[in-house]
């Protein structure tokens, strides 16, 4: 028989939510005040909190309706509005309503994309993503200034993060699908080939953790794309 947990325990994974709504709104303040690797990094903190709120919930048997609303504007915060001022403040200012626009679609489309995953998950917890989840879109933003920011010689292609973003809100409301690691079954792997691979991310990323971040979270967004075309080709291929 499953014992119901304390009313105390379900602070704890709301804690984690709070934590990254704080780290969000830390890093919209370090953006007005011109900080924005500082500012792209705690996007990154907010994301950590966001998996953990999760985890913990799942583990304790805390998991309830209200964690997943409070989740979800916790999201849109820390992945919505955080990253969209950051990419305004960092290049879409010096280009009027254009970046005006390009910040603004990518909160609405966030919030969309948001309210669909509420919606699914409120019948079923989906296996997969539909669309881009909203904390890639958020470190895929953020991974981009802070390569900027790293290798100056390329400062000249800051522009190229307005056309990214608006590329990333429409993978956010589109319907190609992306892994979910939530029910991933590691009883199913290969343990030591699991661990290899494991260790070898860590040692990429503590040696160059931007640039090793930013192919990690590159190879998530292709995967849809890449996934999809390939899906529907060998549909039009077999019609054919």
């Amino acid at each position: 028989m499953r014992q119901t947990p304390p009313p105390i325990a379900y602070l704890l994974p709301n804690l984690f939510t709070a934590a990254s709504i704080f780290t969000g709104f830390y890093a919209i303040a370090l953006a007005l005040e011109g900080a924005f690797e500082s500012a792209a990094w705690f996007i990154f903190l907010a994301l950590v909190f966001d998996g953990l709120d999760g985890r913990v919930a799942r583990m304790t048997n805390t998991a309830s309706h209200f964690g997943v609303e409070f989740d979800s504007l916790a999201d849109i915060v820390a992945f919505g509005v955080a990253p969209a001022l950051l990419l305004y403040l960092y290049i879409g200012e010096s280009y009027g309503r254009i970046g005006i626009v390009v910040s603004a679609l990518f909160i609405i489309f966030g919030a969309v994309r948001l309210a669909r995953f509420n919606v699914m998950t409120s019948r079923i917890e989906p296996s997969v993503f539909i669309g881009l989840p909203i904390p890639t879109a958020a470190i895929m933003i953020s991974i981009a200034i802070l390569l900027i920011e790293r290798y100056r010689e390329i400062t000249d292609l800051k522009i190229l993060l307005l056309p990214l973003a608006v590329i990333l809100a429409i993978l956010m409301v589109s319907n190609i699908r992306y892994p979910s690691f939530k029910k991933m079954n590691f009883k199913t792997f290969h343990l030591m080939r699991f661990l290899v691979v494991l260790i070898v991310i860590a040692m990429g990323v503590f040696i160059y953790p931007i640039e090793a971040l930013g192919i990690l979270a590159a190879g998530y967004l292709l995967y849809g794309p890449l996934r999809a075309s390939f899906y529907l080709l060998r549909r039009l291929i077999y019609r054919g």
